[in-house]
């Protein structure tokens, strides 16, 4: 068995594995915004979007800077590049697997018509 390990991915995969937070990264793809207003646009205490919001920082995905009390949150300066990599090296892999396997059904076909042929 392959084991491919990177703790970043693995960081930011778990970050993303949840709807709320993938919400909070579809919201700063469009606008800072303070972890209060992103609490209430998501309908959750103020606890609960910190803990989001900690989570998505700790994988590098958001980025946040007190002011006062307000605490703002933004995109991450690294963004989903490396992501985006490795989910294009798997579908490549995958496009690569489907193709074989459509070779091998051609010639199983091409094999079954010839043999007809010959009955």
């Amino acid at each position: 068995m392959v084991h491919y390990e990177s703790p970043a991915l693995d960081r930011s995969f778990a970050a993303l594995s949840d709807a709320t937070r993938r919400g909070v990264i579809a919201e700063l793809a469009r606008r800072e915004a303070s972890i209060s207003d992103l609490a209430g646009r998501f309908g959750m205490t103020l606890t609960g979007m910190k803990k989001h919001v900690a989570v998505l920082e700790g994988a590098g995905l958001v980025a946040t800077q007190k002011v006062g009390r307000v605490r703002t949150c933004r995109l991450g300066a690294r963004g989903l590049d490396h992501e985006a990599q490795w989910l294009a090296d798997m579908a490549a892999l995958f496009e690569a697997r489907f193709a074989r396997l459509d070779t091998v059904l051609d010639e199983l076909k091409q094999e079954e018509e010839h043999g007809r042929a010959n009955d």
